[in-house]
């Protein structure tokens, strides 16, 4: 079976992440050593072995994972070829090898055992705050690299959280100014109709009783993962909770009203029998 060949970018220094690739010339595909390790459904060859790196990866296998892809939006970027899905089973996140890092993804590497796992933000398992249990771990094959044996140190670690805070804002300043030359090119209200339009047609499938499960369920991902929907329930929620604050104060003057109405009714008006007793004298 015809084996993707490992190489090295020249430009990175020793050891920088994503410096090693595989290629296949004859497929004119080239990959990334760490997208195919994390790739949720992608398995490395029986055939490899510490001593020939080479053998590593096949060909028919990497271009399986591709096709896959193609079926997956990511969650960060919104583009196709997210085959790094999240750890949880029950989420439905997807990722670009590097995009997961953008986003603040938690990597889990274990090459003694062939581990490797990537968790979105929300189940993270160093969050406290996640639902992240131990059944949902689950484990691929694959085989320790005799060349990467020792941990990061300290120092590598907080290099590379700067590398992917650059990396954050790097793409903030790309999106900030790819908006502006949207507007410049008078695209926006044609991207805000479609964004519209999208909504739309989200709408109709939720309201349709005829709507599959499995559409119904997709579309109520993409609303959640695109971060709209979760932001105006909680706008919702906050102008909620100030609304039953504003009731609660109205409610509390107006029972102050009534106790001084109630006050005033026992001065102006005064009981039934001292009434009773007043007329019956005055008619004597």
């Amino acid at each position: 079976m015809a084996k993707m060949v490992r190489r090295t970018c020249a430009f990175c220094s020793e050891g920088e992440a994503g410096s090693v690739m595989y290629i296949a010339k004859e497929r004119n595909v080239a990959a990334h050593q760490d997208c195919l390790l994390f790739s949720s459904g992608f398995v490395e060859s029986e055939e490899y072995n510490p001593d020939n790196l080479d053998l590593r990866f096949d060909v028919a296998s990497v271009l399986k994972e591709l096709k896959r892809g193609k079926r997956l939006v990511c969650n960060f970027c919104r583009k196709k070829g997210a085959t790094v899905g999240c750890e949880e089973r029950a989420c439905r996140r997807s990722y670009h090898y590097f995009c997961a890092l953008c986003d603040d993804a938690a990597i889990e590497t274990d090459e003694v055992n062939g581990v490797y796992r990537v968790f979105c933000p929300k189940h993270d398992p160093g969050n406290k705050t996640n639902h992240y249990g131990a059944a949902s771990k689950r484990r691929r094959h694959a085989l320790k690299s005799s060349t990467i044996t020792e941990q990061m140190s300290t120092e590598e670690t907080a290099e590379d959280s700067l590398r992917i805070l650059e990396r954050k804002n790097n793409r903030h300043k790309v999106q900030i100014d790819f908006v502006r030359k949207c507007k410049q090119a008078g695209l926006l209200d044609d991207i805000f109709e479609e964004m519209l339009d999208t909504l739309h047609l989200a709408q109709e499938k939720l309201m349709d009783d005829n709507t599959s499960e499995t559409e119904y369920e997709e579309t109520v991902m993409s609303l959640f993962d695109c971060g709209l929907f979760e932001n105006i329930l909680t706008n919702i929620h906050s102008g909620t909770e100030e609304k039953i604050r504003e009731l609660l104060e109205s409610r509390k003057r107006l029972d102050n009203k009534i106790e001084l109405l109630q006050d005033l009714k026992e001065v102006v008006l005064p009981p039934q029998e001292n009434t009773a007793s007043t007329s019956s004298t005055m008619s004597e």
